[in-house]
């Protein structure tokens, strides 16, 4: 082996095996679970790094380098048309122009070389594929090679075409573009987070990875996601010859696709339009981390062809994010309704990307360790995806001599309780559940749209309520009266009066919400659903041990320990007990009883395919599940019906294949019309 820098053999095959192992956990954190800890720029270090330490190795003995994999269980996988390959990125002219050197040794040189430039949207890529001009599937990238099938979510994206515009259309064809959340919907859904007391999303991109990868679509469209479409996949016949020509019939077909795309002769010319795009970018209503250069003939793209990884023809240059230093002045720490306490730097305001910045996330214990990060620091700041300000590093020149390490308090700063670490976790937890922001934070979460739904019950009612000693639990918001009320700050007769009616009301709510509602760590809206709808009555789920929970689909082991150690504990108990007696709905509205024959929808697996005209593929798909049924998004030998609407393509046909029974929509609506009159809520005696 060649020695690098001096290294021995065993320093470098050490350095090769660390950076592998911190290379795949940034691959997890960013790919799978949405919450990356470093820049790109931090990232593409780590692998550049290992690239050069390995290509001082023996021939064959670096491994194959891979495209990161966001595909997760839960999901149906589905095998790419044509690989879906990820891009290299670049952060300065000079590598940009490089670039071009290496195109030039590959292709040769020409006289006049088109590219062309898009602005680079930070999103989750996607593959769209359609046949015959009609929408039959989404994929997520996956591994390249195949991705987890997200038809069900893509289909509550406004905008996005079923069919496609005009006639001349590919007899198969894969789309590719970038599924986001935009930034007014991103600040929309921190604000309600915030309000909740829970941990806020750290940019866009995160927001919009973590939607397409929930297993419910109603829960999905209420966060309003969006696609933008520029890429060229799978094409049968080949009917383009340019990316250019590509674009022009997005246009022509009516898909959502970018507003604005440089056509460049010369790469100087490609630089020039990336400089325009870096002034321009902050007017869009998303977020854009770069420009991608590619070259415009498709015939050139062929000639050029790809490395393992990515294509040649084609190259990312990423924005630098803009940074400021500053004074860390304190680190304060807050706490969330689940206890989990957040560390925020305190900073000396410094104006960043357009705003005043005075506070900044430190995201947990362990990174302020990681980072070394001290009360009197100089700092330098910048905003993660140009949202939410981050610490990214200490300024250690400027560190004064009396700087001591930052010891993470070993009480919690609100009630004074000795702080636990949740095992196997980074978390540092308060484990009273009496503490103050937690009390105010579990009744802000248990009223809020996306748990009870109870409405007037705000923030600064909350808090009222609970400062005056009125509600200490959620428990305690069926016992009040309009006399609790009326003295409250601004809220008179009227208001009391619909806050005690909004209340009632949730008492009818779906067991999902309440179950949400408890607030219980990792127990989210849509694995309340899965839970609710699998168990059918809060008795089951309180009974449920640790096998019957994770048996159940989205239900992992630290989700289903979770469950068990809220429901062992004797004031959860009590709490249930209080809220049974409260006259609480405790059944999951699937588990009906009929007034004659079965449910033909319980316990079957359905397929929506084509255009529905009455209701959207979501609002059906809620009602059959509604009705005990299952909706899958792909056609298997497990299927029991299939939905078939205008512009279904491959998987009626499959159905065909299979001999599966196929309803037009108005057999659909004829049979849930017919159930939904018949059904009856069944008592907590008949489902046991």
């Amino acid at each position: 082996m060649i020695r690098i820098n001096k290294m021995s053999d065993e320093q470098a095959e050490q350095e090769i095996e660390e950076l592998r192992q911190e290379i795949a956990r940034h691959d997890e954190l960013y790919y799978r679970q949405a919450e990356p800890v470093i820049s790109d720029q931090e990232y593409d270090k780590l692998k550049r790094r290992l690239e050069n330490i390995e290509a001082c190795l023996p021939e064959g003995s670096a491994k194959q380098p891979t495209i990161g994999d966001d595909r997760q269980e839960g999901f149906v996988t589905h095998t790419h048309l044509e690989p879906m390959y990820s891009l290299d990125n670049t952060y300065n002219e000079e590598e940009l122009m490089a670039f071009e050197t290496r195109l030039n040794n590959i292709i040769g040189e020409s006289d006049v070389r088109h590219y062309v430039v898009e602005p680079k949207i930070d999103g989750v890529a996607a593959s769209l594929t359609y046949e015959h001009g009609n929408f039959v599937r989404a994929t997520t990238r996956g591994n390249g090679t195949e991705g987890d099938d997200i038809t069900r979510n893509a289909l509550t994206i406004e905008g996005l075409p079923q069919k496609l515009a005009g006639s001349n259309h590919p007899e198969t064809l894969e789309i590719r573009g970038e599924i986001f959340i935009g930034n007014q919907e991103f600040h929309r859904i921190n604000q309600a987070r915030e309000a909740e007391g829970i941990q806020l999303y750290a940019n866009p991109r995160n927001l919009a990875a973590g939607t397409v990868k929930l297993l419910d679509p109603v829960e999905t469209a209420q966060r309003k996601l969006e696609i933008i479409l520029y890429g060229l996949g799978y094409c049968h016949p080949d009917v383009f010859t340019k990316q250019s020509e590509f674009h022009d019939a997005l246009s022509e077909w009516k898909v959502p696709t970018l507003d604005r795309l440089w056509n460049c002769d010369s790469l100087k010319k490609a630089w020039a339009a990336i400089e325009e795009l870096d002034q321009i970018r902050k007017t869009y209503p998303y977020e854009t981390d770069g420009a991608v250069i590619k070259l415009d003939s498709l015939a050139s793209q062929q000639k050029a062809g790809f490395t393992a990884k990515a294509p040649r023809w084609a190259i990312a240059y990423k924005f630098a994010a803009e940074q400021k230093e500053t004074l860390l002045r304190d680190i304060t720490l807050q706490v969330g309704r689940t206890g989990i306490i957040a560390p925020v730097a305190e900073l000396e305001p410094v104006q960043l990307a357009g705003t005043t910045v005075s506070r900044a996330t430190l995201h947990n214990q362990d990174e302020i360790r990681r980072k070394d990060i001290r009360i009197g620091d100089q700092v330098i700041v910048e905003k993660a995806g140009e949202i939410i300000p981050q610490v990214v590093r200490v300024v250690l020149e400027k560190r004064p001599t009396s700087s001591l390490p930052y010891e993470f308090p070993s009480e919690c700063p609100a009630c004074g309780s000795k702080l636990e670490k949740l095992k196997g976790e980074v978390s540092i937890c308060c484990p009273n559940s009496a503490c103050p922001p937690q009390v105010r934070r579990r009744i802000q979460h248990f009223g809020a749209k996306a748990a009870m739904d109870i409405d007037h019950l705000g923030p600064s009612i909350v808090d009222q309520l609970v400062g005056l000693g009125r509600v200490q639990d959620i428990t305690d918001l069926y016992k009040l009266t309009k006399s609790d009320l009326t003295d409250l700050e601004k809220f008179g007769d009227k208001s009391a009066e619909n806050l005690i009616k909004a209340i009632d009301a949730s008492k009818s709510q779906e067991l999902w919400r309440l179950l949400h509602g408890l607030g219980i760590q990792h127990v989210g809206a849509g694995v309340s659903k899965q839970i609710a709808r699998h168990l059918g009555s809060l008795e089951a789920i309180q009974k449920a041990d640790l096998a019957a929970l994770t048996s159940i689909n989205e239900v992992g082991e630290i989700v289903a320990q979770s469950l068990r150690n809220f429901f062992e504990q004797d004031s959860s108990g009590k709490i249930i007990e209080q809220l049974v007696s409260a006259g609480l709905n405790t059944l999951d509205s699937s588990q009906v009883k009929l007034d004659g024959p079965p449910s033909i929808f319980f316990g079957k697996t359905f397929v929506l395919t084509g255009a529905l005209e009455k209701y959207s593929r979501g609002q059906a798909g809620e009602m059959i599940e509604k009705l005990g049924g299952k909706v899958a998004s792909s056609v298997s030998n497990k299927t029991d019906y299939v939905v078939a609407g205008p512009g279904a393509g491959s998987k009626l046909m499959k159905a065909k294949d299979l001999g599966i029974e196929i309803w037009e929509e108005n057999q659909l609506i004829a049979n849930l019309n017919t159930k939904s009159e018949k059904s009856t809520k069944p008592t907590q005696a008949e489902l046991f």
